[in-house]
């Protein structure tokens, strides 16, 4: 399936990875990438920018299909040295940088540019997207309220804010927010977009680097197991209702500060219970199409699948 975002990106599908802290590890990345999507690492995994530029290179290794960086805005404890990142990725000859989150800063952009990059901007509104478009962004990726991980605080749901979006940039829209099968992904490409981000489906593969524990647990999810918490601390995130998560709501509901609500949904806690298996540990980002994920699949299979299911209704659609 050629679309506009095909052609910018080189890849066979117009399907992007979601950049997962702790999860997009090169194995995976590339596993994604092999498939014909494009496989997004996540930068802000590394704090050892020689351990980062091993992770470029290992992708290399395994495939010689294109994949993308990710460049983390949000607010974070630790603070990230973007501009060291951006060094490591032009270096190793990676084409393509998504940054996600607040717009970037003029000179961040300036060097994209200079680089001669493909920028893609992953963000939640309409104003974000045409901010992005206006500062040179090749691609807007926008994901709505159903979406897993930041979510923002504009609620708008995937339905609505994709063609919204389109109908404000000329670039080449991605959209996403429970895409995790062909239905979700031929009605977000109805709206318009060149493309998809798919996250939460793509945790639930062979390759990703999460405990079979806990990947068993979200098959048994419904769309009501997961819920925005952490708003009331100003990073709005999607999780499935685990005990962490619940515990969350309960002392953000007590008018509790970033500090005690901190250790539950840090970076450490999560991978505990990524490596462990043990499901109360943290919090794990989850869209609400989890509900529609049914099986544990190798990625290539989970994209081809979506691709022909995809076809097949459009070739079926009558009106």
């Amino acid at each position: 399936m050629q679309t506009r975002l095909t052609d910018l990106l080189h890849t066979e599908l117009p399907i992007i990875g979601g950049a997962m802290m702790d999860l997009s590890t090169p194995g995976f990345v590339a596993a994604v990438c092999e498939a014909g999507a494009l496989g997004v690492i996540a930068s802000a995994n590394y704090r050892d920018y020689d351990a980062f530029r091993d992770a470029l290179r290992a992708v290399k290794d395994a495939t010689a299909r294109p994949f993308a960086i990710n460049i983390n805005l949000f607010p974070m404890m630790e603070k990230l040295d973007n501009l060291r990142y951006l060094e490591i990725l032009v270096e190793e000859g990676v084409r393509v940088v998504e940054t996600s989150g607040f717009a970037p800063p003029e000179d961040l952009v300036r060097r994209f540019k200079d680089a001669g990059l493909v920028w893609l901007h992953k963000c939640v509104g309409v104003r974000y997207a045409k901010k992005a478009e206006a500062l040179g962004a090749d691609a807007v990726t926008v994901v709505g309220y159903e979406n897993g991980g930041a979510t923002g605080n504009l609620d708008v749901t995937t339905l609505v804010l994709v063609p919204a979006v389109v109908d404000q940039v000329k670039v080449p829209v991605v959209g996403g927010g429970g895409v995790v099968d062909g239905r979700t992904l031929l009605a977000v490409l109805s709206l318009g977009a060149a493309g998809v981000i798919v996250g939460t489906r793509l945790m639930l593969s062979e390759e990703c680097p999460v405990h079979h524990r806990l990947k068993e647990a979200l098959l048994q999810a419904t769309e009501l197991d997961t819920q925005v918490i952490m708003r009331s601390v100003g990073f709005a995130h999607r999780v499935w209702m685990n005990a962490a998560a619940k515990k969350v709501a309960e002392l953000e509901a007590s008018g509790a500060a970033i500090e005690q609500i901190y250790p539950l949904v840090s970076g450490k806690a999560a991978r505990h219970m990524y490596q462990t298996g043990d499901l109360a540990a943290g919090s794990v980002s989850c869209s609400q199409g989890v509900a529609l994920v049914h099986a544990i699949k190798p990625v290539k299979e989970i994209l081809g699948e979506m691709m022909d299911e995809a076809e097949r209704l459009h070739q079926a659609l009558r009106f």
